[in-house]
């Protein structure tokens, strides 16, 4: 842990509650895809991953894990490559109207960010949500000037999990792979954090991760981000 420098943050499940932000959004993006048939439109949430008996996305499924063009591959299979194109932007365009203008934090995340910032830890957000709605969630959150760097899935050639966005930000910070932590509440964040052989990969419960889903790739887990200060000193 000594030689950590910098951090990698998921945004949803992480530095936000993933659920509470995003559930309004994702039934007005079914709602989209399915003309307003809301028979249809709750059947596209299911097959992207929503869980109308616990209400909550399920770990590591579409919705939670992918990005936005995975969730309009699913939606709309007989796309073509243009027409998936103009279609992806135009969601990209409404969830970060929708979505990212009014998140909600997750409690004592703020002061943990605030404090590793103060600590001299360099810090970027890597999503597969746009990097226009992760700039724009950071701005609401009133964070914008203790990160680095937002990356969206947009904003390197293979997202999440491949190691592109840990490669991306030790070329900004110019640390090395093993000097920089992955946090997130997905396997795929483990999955990154492996395949760029970062530093740590720090697996938290705040969202719908599980112990069962995270512990086979994370070198440990804790409830949030709140915990990290104390885990990066030895506490």
């Amino acid at each position: 842990m000594a030689g950590i420098k910098g951090i990698l943050f998921d945004k949803d499940g992480t530095l936000i509650d993933f659920d509470r932000t995003w559930f309004e959004v994702a039934d007005l993006m079914a709602l989209k895809a399915a003309n307003g048939s809301r028979s249809r439109a709750d059947h596209l949430l299911i097959e992207a991953g929503y869980d109308f008996g616990t209400r909550r996305f399920k770990a590591d499924s579409v919705f939670a894990a992918g990005t936005n063009a995975d969730v309009i591959a699913l939606w709309y299979p007989g796309q073509s490559p243009a027409e998936r194109q103009a279609t992806v932007e135009d969601y990209d365009r409404f969830v970060g109207e929708n979505a990212s203008a009014k998140p909600y934090g997750l409690p004592g995340v703020k002061d943990a960010i605030t404090k590793l910032h103060g600590l001299g830890y360099r810090m970027g957000v890597a999503t597969n949500d746009s990097t226009r709605g992760a700039e724009r969630t950071l701005a609401a959150l009133g964070m914008s000037q203790l990160f680095d760097a937002a990356y969206g899935y947009d904003a390197v050639a293979n997202p999440k999990p491949a190691p592109d966005t840990v490669r991306a930000f030790c070329d900004l910070t110019g640390y090395k792979p093993s000097e920089v932590a992955m946090v997130g509440d997905n396997r795929h964040d483990m999955e990154m954090a492996r395949a760029a052989g970062a530093g740590m990969a720090i697996g938290v419960l705040s969202g719908n991760g599980t112990r069962e889903t995270l512990s086979p790739l994370a070198d440990i887990l804790i409830e949030s981000v709140a915990d990290l200060p104390g885990l990066l000193a030895g506490e």
